[in-house]
């Protein structure tokens, strides 16, 4: 097991906050309750650049991290690019050295690298499956590159990869593109996440999910599963029109519909969020009667300077929401809750005043939160219980 020292670490907070930007309430990263690791540093283990994080805790309580390996710079696909992972059984405090676990072979002639990233992972814990999702790029067939088709010389690929023995090995990866793009090959790329899918009551496995239309412009939308990840279903974009989504996250609301916040591409510097309500369960055999679920109108709330962010639901009941609290500016990730299923959302507090990307929580056994966040170009983890937001959260 390679060890890291697990520290709060003091940071100044005189960070300033252009306008526009909703301030967060007023704390400090020295805060006894939060506990603060630097897991991937530039250049460790040969890479680069470590990003795009995504974390679960698994049955077991194993906490699980995965992100891209940039191998030669930070630069987005295409390029020399891995899905790496590392674990942790005691919740954070030690960590296993990083195993890639997606790995195409650079050295194939005209594949640009043949890289893979923009992970997700999603907990089956009905059958104690864990899934990474990810997506390949063989040659340009990156965001920009990408075009019709459901081939690997078209399109990027969406693969997965699987473990069943709590992280501890990988299978070979799986490709569903042509099961998943089948019914639209016109669509010039999928993914999932990147971040973390979820498991319903119910055991249905979703990942946020989306697509670029022939067009060009991007949709956020669902991709799920009833059968535990043998087949798989895309739902209809959030927005069909403006503004264009892409990186997505998903919760489930007390009532069994889902809440999905989204990247907004028009740069409005909010945050867009919308309502997927079931028309009938998931696994209902419909033949194609009626459409599974139907979205709300589209709403803004929460500064967000076009980026990734986190949403989770603890088990109390509590939605979590983190990303960096500015309109225009990577900086400043704050951490808040809502108590009106994701209508509106308590000032929060700041976790991190510098420069600030990609994070991902997940709950831990205990019941703390723990956040993989993206700063001074770093993977840094983070702990602290619910009430560390509560308390001066609202």
């Amino acid at each position: 097991m390679r060890s890291y020292l697990t520290a709060t670490v003091s940071l100044l907070l005189l960070c300033t906050v252009s306008s526009g930007a909703e301030p967060p309430v007023d704390s400090t990263t020295a805060d006894a309750l939060v506990t603060r690791t630097v897991l991937r540093q530039p250049g460790e283990d040969g890479v680069h650049t470590s990003r795009i994080p995504g974390l679960a805790t698994t049955p077991a309580g194993t906490v699980v991290a995965v992100f891209d390996l940039r191998h030669q710079s930070a630069a987005d696909l295409p390029q020399d690019i891995d899905v790496g992972m590392m674990r942790s059984t005691d919740d954070g405090e030690t960590w296993s050295s990083v195993k890639p676990i997606l790995d195409f072979d650079k050295n194939e002639p005209g594949s640009l690298g043949n890289g893979v990233g923009d992970p997700a992972i999603l907990v089956d814990a009905q059958t104690n499956t864990l899934f990474v999702a990810a997506i390949w790029s063989k040659g340009d067939r990156g965001w920009k590159g990408s075009g019709p088709g459901v081939t690997p010389d078209e399109t990027g690929q969406v693969v997965l990869t699987t473990s069943s023995d709590d992280g501890r090995t990988w299978s070979a990866p799986i490709n569903t593109t042509p099961h998943i793009r089948g019914r639209e090959p016109q669509w010039r790329l999928f993914f999932c996440g990147p971040g973390n899918g979820i498991q319903l009551k119910d055991g249905t496995l979703v990942f946020a999910a989306q697509f670029r239309e022939p067009a060009g412009p991007p949709h956020s939308c669902l991709l799920y599963s009833t059968d535990h990840g043998d087949t798989w279903t895309v739902s209809p974009p959030a927005i069909p029109d403006e503004p264009p989504t892409s990186e997505a996250q998903v919760a489930e609301l007390d009532d069994g519909a889902l809440l999905l916040t989204m990247r907004d591409e028009s740069h409005s510097g909010e945050r867009v969020w919308a309502r997927w309500t079931w028309n009938v369960r998931p696994d209902a055999e419909t033949k194609g009667t009626q459409p599974a679920g139907r979205w709300s109108q589209p709403w803004r709330t929460v500064a967000d300077p076009t980026c990734m962010a986190s949403l989770i639901r603890h088990p109390s009941g509590a939605l979590l929401f983190s990303n960096p609290n500015h309109p225009s500016e990577r900086v400043a990730l704050t951490v808040r809750t809502s108590s009106d299923e994701g209508r509106t959302w308590s000032a929060g507090q700041l976790l991190d005043p510098r420069d600030a990307m990609y994070s991902s929580m997940t709950v831990l056994r205990d019941g703390r939160i723990a956040i993989l966040y993206e700063t001074a170009g770093t993977l840094t983890f983070a702990r602290f219980p619910l009430e560390w937001i509560e308390q001066r959260g609202r």
